[in-house]
């Protein structure tokens, strides 16, 4: 579904990503992680078209990036972000209905009706009762919820997530991290996550990508990015790694300095 081929992008000639290359699958779940500065949400928006490379190439079901229109690209792929939606008057369900812009013509309309699809998502995102509130009377993990959908409604065959679930406490993340793999189970659609919580992406990524300073470090399972020893090489600190009683996925436990 994605394939990134010797990907180089400086910004005020510091190199920010050099020779990255990788491919995910369809329907796959795949996680990109790395410590501050590693280059991870700028490799997002590289595969999200928002910035240019400097070299390299990137293909979306087999076709350049660079050669969709934007609005065709709106259809491939939707984006979730750390702070997806700003504090403006828009009622929830009216956000959601924003989601479908890609496939309207320059009057607003469809060839078909939306609304079985938009009352599918608010259901399954359980937003029902929020549907007629303004954004700024939701709290953080509610508005998240409305980005989510926003992005759900545009039925791409691509969600990228980028770091969705920096600001939510831990319920939010896992109900969050649940909806979206629920999702991705149903419709096979491809997922790339950008993850700050190791032991998220863990639990819910196929593979694993790891940057450090701009450099693809590896690409594999948990079971083989998440070692102990390469986290010290990548992070500065030695943690200890446990396999999860219940899924049997590696798991962060970190140790404080002497």
């Amino acid at each position: 579904m994605i394939q990134v081929s010797g990907l180089h992008k400086s910004y005020n000639q510091t190199p920010v990503l050099q020779d990255i290359q990788f491919s995910v699958s369809k329907g796959e779940f795949f996680g990109i992680i790395g410590p501050n500065g590693s280059g991870k949400s700028t490799l997002c928006k590289l595969i999200s078209g928002v910035v240019g490379m400097d070299q390299g190439e990137i293909r979306l079901d087999g076709k350049l990036l660079t050669r969709y229109s934007r609005k065709e690209l709106a259809r491939m792929l939707a984006v979730l972000e750390q702070e997806a939606l700003p504090p403006v008057g828009f009622l929830v369900r009216e956000v959601l209905e924003m989601g479908r812009f890609p496939y309207q013509n320059w009057l607003g309309e469809e060839a078909l009706d939306p609304t079985p699809l938009i009352d599918e998502i608010i259901h399954m995102l359980n937003l029902s009762e929020l549907e007629q509130r303004s954004l700024d009377h939701l709290s953080g993990g509610e508005k998240q919820r409305v980005a989510l959908g926003k992005a759900l409604v545009q039925k791409p065959m691509v969600l990228l997530l980028d770091e969705p679930t920096t600001y939510l406490d831990i319920g939010y993340q896992i109900q969050l991290m649940d909806i979206v793999r629920s999702w991705q189970k149903t419709t096979q659609v491809t997922v790339v996550a950008v993850l700050h919580d190791l032991n998220l992406a863990s639990l819910y990524c196929d593979r694993i990508l790891m940057l450090h300073k701009g450099r693809q470090v590896s690409v594999g399972s948990p079971e083989e990015i998440l070692r102990s020893s390469l986290i010290e090489d990548v992070y500065g600190t030695r943690p200890i790694v446990l396999e999860h009683p219940v899924h049997h996925l590696p798991q962060i436990m970190l140790q404080a300095g002497g």
